[in-house]
């Protein structure tokens, strides 16, 4: 049965539609916003993945070069192999708020798949997917605690813009994207040019009231074509294993949680369960996964009482307090910029490197290609957290943290036209016990400017967590990685002191009221200022001058009429300039020149060859030319590449002179002076007034 719902929104029609399309899944729909077209699917097989300690809930999702009426950029042209940058960002925004709506014990594969099939280049289609996404669920046999769905927020000259288009996002000043439920929030992802706590929270909401009738509509078509779901098996509980595991291990979890140190707390971790395992009745000790399970539960369980009934945090600090921080810049000797930042367990060594438009990463899209002059990325290596890994490309993880970070940072740097050179930020995590991505951010700034990059102001980030349990609630500072693993939140703010830049929100509850993330905000906000405060006692300000090893950037306008001459014969000439000076070169179709030199001689050098080449014949001054053709009433002399000027018979000598061939011949060399360049450009010369005179 063929069944369709739709709003309106932004002026315009939006539309789910179920029953038509890939009836074999176990739930489809379409979503349709203006001509943004998204196909979402959701399956789920009827076998239990045994031996699994988490959700196997996979999600792709995929930007089809058809929708946009382009052709793949690759070789094969066909969407094959890794997911791009923005696939792969799309693909997490949709797992995140998705995930703790599962039942706990429902253990059987679910993929979801969107794929979008046309494009307006107007409508993104990243909320789409993610209004899809639920929406077949919920029509699906798949257990799922939904509805949920997300819409964009932008602000417009002060007021909201619910899913603003590509268009209109260049005037706005917040970008946020809101996930919700029909009580509250389950999810925030976006940017903003520093605005306050309290705008914030205003547009975080209004994205929430807006998300409601895209409830109503997946509540419609579930109440009229969703299938019945699945029952789901609960595993029995072994209460005399329960009992036997919490007698043994809960004196031993009780020393364990208080320990600081995150090696020394693992490691004692691991002597507990070893020694639980020991201590049972041989019949028990094959059931390592069922008793792993019970210990986690029950130190889950005593780190958020511990939280909330005895003020007291795993380490020792208050609710409020974030941990020791120091900054180090200018660490390494050749690099362009360098910082290492430290708080805590967590370290993130943050390198910049400059470079020239040639640098720039070129992103290919369904929209078209997008050229990218600030590049950040996030590498996380397995010994940051005492491990060992093989080492691959960059996961979900990296991708996403890295995306974090850069659009935390993207409001402070300077337009290409106040800062010419293409940057790259690299985070190198080396050790990791929370929040990694905030120190990236904190390390990205310093490193900034102890590269030179004129940056508006230092950016800070803190991430905030949440135990929450009836009416108790404690919103935690800074939070440990074992804090974001037993709490109910892991809230990422960043921003400098005048405003926020960044956050990123995902809950592990059924959402989170406006109280709370009042609460969270004020207190991040603290800390942030706190942070700026560590941070600028290392570096206050960009240096004033890029790091003699970067390259040297030049650049001059030449008339459009001489971009010819400087490229010269199938590129030529100025691949000769750029072979000879050990710089690179480019001319664009106006005559705007870039010259990237590995140092300030070089950079001269490739100046002054160009000048030599596009310069204009000056009256008065002396030329050594060479005769390309001779007429008989005078000779042409090219003075310049690709600049000829007439030497008339009665200029050729103080004497009169009855034939040029008596004076002058083709391919000569001879030694001229301007003496008229007319309107219209034509060169006057005079080889008798250049007698006697030297260059």
């Amino acid at each position: 049965m063929i069944k369709t719902s739709v709003i309106e929104i932004n002026n315009n029609r939006l539309s789910i539609e179920t029953g038509r399309v890939a009836k074999q899944a176990s739930g489809s729909v379409v979503v349709t916003l203006g001509e943004t077209v998204v196909l979402v699917t959701a399956v789920s097989t009827d076998e239990v993945r045994e031996g699994v300690d988490f959700l196997p809930l996979t999600v792709e999702y995929k930007e089809m070069s058809y929708a946009g009426g382009r052709f793949p950029g690759n070789y094969f042209r066909r969407e094959i192999g890794r997911p791009g940058e923005e696939e792969t960002l799309t693909a997490r925004l949709i797992d995140r708020p998705l995930r703790p709506l599962f039942p706990k014990n429902y253990n059987n594969e679910i993929q979801i798949i969107a794929s979008v099939l046309s494009t307006d280049r107007q409508n993104e289609s990243d909320v789409l997917a993610v209004l899809g996404a639920s929406a077949a669920l919920e029509v699906s046999d798949i257990p799922f605690d939904g509805p949920i769905a997300a819409v964009r927020v932008g602000r417009i000259g002060g007021k909201f813009v619910i899913n603003p288009t590509i268009s209109q996002q260049d005037e706005t000043d917040i970008n946020l994207i809101v996930a919700g439920n029909r009580s509250a929030v389950v999810m925030v992802e976006g940017g903003a040019n520093f605005i306050s706590e309290a705008e914030m929270i205003d547009a975080i909401f209004y994205g929430h009231s807006a998300l409601q009738p895209m409830l109503d509509m997946q509540m419609e078509l579930k109440n009229e074509v969703g299938k019945q779901k699945r029952a789901i098996t609960i595993p029995e509980q072994d209460e005399e294993l329960e009992a036997k595991v919490k007698e043994a291990v809960t004196p031993l979890l009780q020393e364990v949680i208080n320990i600081g140190d995150k090696q020394v707390r693992q490691k004692k971790k691991k002597q507990v369960l070893e020694s639980t395992i020991e201590k049972l009745p041989e019949e028990y000790r094959l059931r390592e996964a069922e008793i792993k399970e019970i210990i986690h539960d029950l130190e889950r369980m005593m780190v958020r009482r511990m939280i909330l009934d005895e003020k007291r945090r795993i380490d020792g600090r208050s609710f409020t307090e974030v941990r020791p921080i120091e900054c180090m810049v200018g660490i390494l000797p050749r690099v362009h910029g360098s910082a290492l930042f430290t708080r805590g367990e967590t370290q993130a060594m943050v390198l910049t490197t400059l470079g020239t438009e040639m640098d720039e990463q070129r992103i290919d899209t369904i929209y078209g290609n997008v050229f990218r002059n600030f590049i950040m990325h996030y590498n996380f290596p397995p010994y940051s957290v005492g491990e060992t890994k093989r080492i691959g490309g960059p996961g979900r993880r990296e991708i996403g943290h890295g995306a974090l970070a850069r659009r935390a940072l993207l409001p402070v740097i300077p337009s290409k036209d106040e800062f010419q050179y293409a940057i790259r930020v690299v985070s190198e995590i080396l050790e990791s016990n929370g929040s990694s991505s905030m120190a990236s951010v904190c390390g990205g700034s310093l490193s900034l400017m102890d590269a030179g990059v004129p940056v508006k102001e230092a950016v800070a980030g803190v991430a905030m967590g949440l135990i929450k349990e009836g009416e108790k609630t404690v919103v935690l500072t800074d939070i440990l990685g074992d804090e974001d693993h037993c709490g109910d939140m892991d809230f990422k703010i960043t921003g400098t002191s005048e405003g926020i830049t960044a956050l990123q929100m995902d809950i592990k509850i059924e959402g989170v009221t406006k109280e709370v993330m009042e609460k969270a905000l004020a207190q991040a906000k603290e800390a942030r200022l706190s942070i700026l405060d560590r941070m600028n006692a290392s570096i206050s300000r960009s240096r004033p001058q890029v790091s003699e090893y970067a390259p040297v950037i030049a650049k001059m306008k030449i008339k459009p009429e001489k971009i010819r001459l400087l490229i010269g014969p199938g590129g030529k000439v100025i691949r000769e300039i750029s072979a000879k000076t050990d710089s690179s070169i480019n001319v664009d179709d106006e005559g705007n020149v870039m010259i990237a030199s590995p140092d300030g001689d070089t950079s001269k050098a490739a100046l002054e060859m160009i000048n030599e080449i596009i310069q204009d014949a000056e009256v008065g001054k002396l030329y050594m030319g060479k005769v390309r053709k001779i007429m008989d009433f005078g000779a042409f002399v090219e003075i310049l590449p690709g600049i000829d000027g007439l030497i008339h018979i009665s200029q050729m000598d103080k004497v009169r002179v009855n034939k040029v061939t008596d004076v002058l011949h083709e391919g000569d060399e001879v030694l001229v002076k301007v003496i008229d360049v007319d309107k219209n450009g034509k060169i006057a010369l005079s080889r008798k007034a250049a007698l006697g005179e030297r260059l």
